[in-house]
């Protein structure tokens, strides 16, 4: 019975040595054996592995590209102008050895990285203008923060795999500002393209006005003109009918006369004797034939 006991003890003690000197690298893990604290191996192929029972020890690290996203922060460029940039990082553990005793878990490696990163931003940016981040320079920009963000993060035993800036705006208190500063200056452009069209309104309806002048007074001295040829016509016309037929041009100017002292709405009183000049058409006696 007692020798049933110890082979049964025996076999266990064996599954659990068997136990601990087997383990299992996955297809997206990379190991690192530490024998007694110290690194010992490090194993970047997957599948079954074995390691001295009860004194080595299995640091496991993530084989795939992993993720940093550091908070937006801002930063003043050369020209002064400060701009809110969010960036993204994608890193691998390309040393196991070197990553476990730099800075030993992922959490500490983002929080390492979060400053080179923001370091390296700063000093990039600190030396560009705006337009250029802005332009096409900006894949230099960022191929640069790349570049010190490897060099620094090289001797953690991580490799950085991409550094991208996903947006760069200005601060919102300083969009307001420059917002408020190009409405104005739309503003005053408005004014003065205003200004310049009611000066010019103001100039052609002077030339207008000058120019209607100028046609009026050529149209009057046309018309006088017109005019005192026309009265000198009918003075013509007048003097050779009282050439031709005295008699009858004084009974003609009578009648107007008559037209324009009785007719119409013309209410003078007019205070002549019977024998007057005036009704000399008005007698008994017809007037006498006129002359041949």
């Amino acid at each position: 019975m007692n020798k049933l006991i110890a082979i049964g003890i025996a076999v266990a003690v064996l599954l659990i040595a068997a136990g601990s000197a087997l383990f299992t690298v996955a297809e997206t893990e990379q190991a690192l054996v530490l024998r007694l604290g110290a690194p010992r191996d490090v194993i970047k192929t997957p599948g079954l592995k074995a390691k001295m029972p009860f004194v080595d020890d299995v640091v496991r690290y993530d084989d795939r590209l992993l993720a940093v996203d550091p908070p937006a922060e801002q930063v003043i460029l050369a020209d002064q102008k400060r701009i809110e940039v969010d960036t993204f990082t994608r890193w691998r553990i390309a040393d196991p050895l070197r990553f476990y005793q730099a800075v030993r878990t992922e959490e500490a490696a983002r929080a390492r990285l979060r400053e080179i990163i923001s370091g390296s931003l700063r000093r990039v940016l600190g030396s560009v203008m705006l337009p250029s981040v802005l332009s096409e320079e900006r894949t230099r920009i960022m191929a640069e923060i790349q570049s010190q963000v490897s060099a620094e993060a090289e001797p953690l035993g991580i490799e950085i795999a991409d550094v991208r800036i996903r947006r760069a705006d200005l601060p919102e208190e300083t969009s307001n500002a420059i917002f408020e500063r190009m409405k104005s200056e739309r503003e005053r452009q408005a004014r003065e393209a205003r200004a310049q069209g009611a000066e010019r309104a103001q100039q052609i309806r002077s030339r207008a006005e000058r120019e209607r002048t100028v046609i009026l007074a050529e149209a009057q001295r046309s018309a006088q003109v017109l005019r005192g040829e026309g009265d000198a016509q009918a003075s013509r016309i007048f003097a050779e009918a009282y050439g031709q037929d005295q008699q009858f041009f004084n009974l003609y100017r009578s009648l107007q006369a008559y037209r324009e002292a009785f007719g119409g709405d013309n209410r003078a009183q007019l205070v002549l004797t019977p024998n007057s000049e005036f009704f000399r058409f008005f007698g008994s006696q017809p007037p006498a034939a006129p002359r041949r």
